[in-house]
């Protein structure tokens, strides 16, 4: 085979180490080499005529994207679990198959949001603002106060992968687990974490962890009247960007009604809002659920080797579907 017969395969953006050598040696890759997104025009120009495609979630796949890239894609590999980025109707109309980078994120992503929640609970944001500020500052009985976790409910809304693993983790502090998901999932013990209705969960969750996936139904499911809901001093914790009104989320932290928040994605990236920025018991991360070497480098591996298989007229190893009305 030559050079000039090989598939023409686009990646938006600057992958972990050692993962774009695995498809460099049968593909002819154009390799936005950067770590920000391409610019629209630029993109749309770069798609022209490709096969497959290795996109992030800043990268709008719609009509015109497709349209774009003409006939002759074949797949849309999304170097994510969430495929909120792209129309997978449109993409089904037109027969280009859409993948995912489901489960290799799971376990680093739990862990993040336990860094956030411990964060967040015990002021370490706050603390080190202090320090580096350089305002005096001593011991004292009532300096910086956080929130104890030892026996506090808390409550997962999203029991997928990453909700679970975040539940296994809440076992070494004592916490009482309870969750709300759209179905029941057989991986959850009847004897572990407690399904409740959302309401519920909100009134009962001292501590909320935001897991579930963005979609139309989940887009702003916590709003400033369910925020309302949780016990006064909660903590919520978002690991997706979109479900949780951010403006709601501010208001509910200047209020006092709320004791802390952490936030590791945004609804308008790279954009954070400016009333959350003013927020002191805001702990803020710039999407860094599954930032380690080891579960990038996976998730840009699955994200190839989709694209291997469907350039070989295999089907993509993890698919994702469009939902049908």
């Amino acid at each position: 085979m030559t050079e000039t017969s090989l598939p023409s395969v686009l990646v938006t953006r600057r992958l972990a180490p050692g993962v774009l050598e695995r498809l460099t040696p049968s593909c002819d890759v154009t390799l936005h080499d950067d770590d920000l997104p391409m610019p629209r025009p630029e993109l749309l120009r770069a798609v022209a005529g490709k096969a497959a495609v290795v996109t992030t979630l800043d990268d709008l796949v719609d009509a015109e994207f497709l349209d774009a890239a003409g006939p002759g894609l074949r797949l849309v590999a999304n170097h994510a679990v969430g495929t909120h980025n792209v129309d997978l109707a449109a993409c089904a109309e037109r027969g280009v198959r859409v993948s995912n980078t489901p489960g290799v994120l799971s376990e680093a992503t739990a862990d993040m949001a336990w860094a956030l929640l411990l964060a967040a609970t015990r002021r370490l944001g706050e603390g080190e603002r202090w320090l580096r500020s350089g305002r005096p500052w001593a011991w004292a009985p009532n300096f910086l106060l956080g929130m104890e976790l030892s026996g506090t409910p808390l409550g997962i809304l999203g029991m997928g992968r990453i909700g679970r693993a975040v539940a296994r983790r809440a076992a070494a502090f004592g916490m009482p687990v309870g969750y709300h998901n759209r179905t029941r999932p057989a991986e959850v013990a009847e004897d572990g974490p407690r399904w409740l209705p959302l309401d519920e969960l909100l009134e009962r969750s001292q501590v909320l962890v935001v897991t579930c996936p963005l979609n139309a139904a989940t887009r702003h499911l916590l709003d400033a009247d369910r925020l309302a809901r949780l016990p006064a001093g909660a903590v919520v914790v978002s690991m997706t960007a979109g479900v949780v009104d951010e403006e709601a989320l501010a208001a509910a932290l200047d209020s006092g009604a709320l004791f802390a928040a952490a936030v590791d994605n945004f609804e308008r990236e790279p954009e954070v809002p400016a009333a959350l920025l003013a927020q002191e018991r805001a702990v803020l991360a710039p999407h860094l659920g599954s930032s380690t070497v080891r579960t990038r480098q996976a998730m840009g591996g699955l994200a190839v080797d989709n694209v291997l298989a469907v350039l070989a007229g295999a089907a993509p190893l993890t698919p994702v579907q469009a939902v049908r009305s």
